[in-house]
């Protein structure tokens, strides 16, 4: 399959041609457009239960597959955020952990799955209890809100990232939670709150934007009807 964005960084609208007999799996809501022979159905990729798992990372319980059945054929796909697409190839030889609405398609050997996190992790991560775990061998779409950078971890180094600008990172890197000032009381007072301290080798993908800011941006503005 050969893909080619369009739109920009910001606003992009991803193009994917497929060979005969050749699909690909997207999150619910992707599909902007499609040559009239592709066919779309909605799938429970992998099942029953872990449909439901994906539920509780914030994706949809479906997925749609889009198949190239009896000729080749193209499928547009876009983000519900306004934000970056990166394309990662995978080799099967590791896995990504994905934050929440940061999967946007893959190909057909990609492996979706979720992946339960610990106590600690799950109240104050900011990713909840469950996450997505991509694997397989093939083309992973992810997706941001904002532009969508990747930073390299090399071994023995450290890098420190806000939760709310996590994209992905590699599964097999070890993390911890930490104040994303030099204190507590920094951290309040700068509002950066939790941040995550990657250990390399590996890579972690980021987002220039954080959704939560966006949330306290806009609140002011909302005017709720009064009885």
């Amino acid at each position: 399959m050969r893909h080619e964005m369009h739109g920009g960084d910001t606003f992009p609208i991803m193009k994917c041609y497929l060979e005969k007999g050749e699909s690909i799996r997207a999150e619910s809501g992707a599909m902007v457009s499609m040559s009239s022979n592709m066919t779309l159905t909605g799938k429970m990729d992998g099942g029953f239960g872990k449909a439901i798992g994906r539920l509780f990372t914030g994706e949809s319980f479906f997925l749609q597959s889009i198949e190239a059945q009896d000729a080749p054929g193209w499928v547009m796909l876009a983000t519900a955020a306004p934000g970056g697409i990166a394309p990662v190839e995978l080799d099967g030889s590791r896995e990504w952990i994905v934050q929440k609405g940061g999967f946007l398609a893959g190909t057909q050997d990609i492996k979706v799955s979720t992946k339960a996190q610990s106590l600690t992790k799950g109240l104050f991560s900011g990713e909840g209890f469950f996450v997505i775990k991509i694997g397989g061998a093939g083309t992973v779409f992810f997706s941001s809100y904002g532009s969508i950078i990747p930073l390299d971890v090399g071994e023995g180094e450290t890098v420190r990232v806000d939760n709310g600008h996590l994209v992905a990172w590699h599964a097999d890197m070890k993390y911890q939670l930490a104040k994303g000032g030099t204190s507590w009381v920094s951290s309040f007072t700068s509002g950066e709150g939790l941040a995550c301290i990657f250990e390399g080798p590996g890579r972690v993908y980021i987002q220039t934007r954080n959704p939560r800011d966006l949330g306290f941006w806009i609140s002011p503005f909302i005017v709720f009807p009064k009885n």
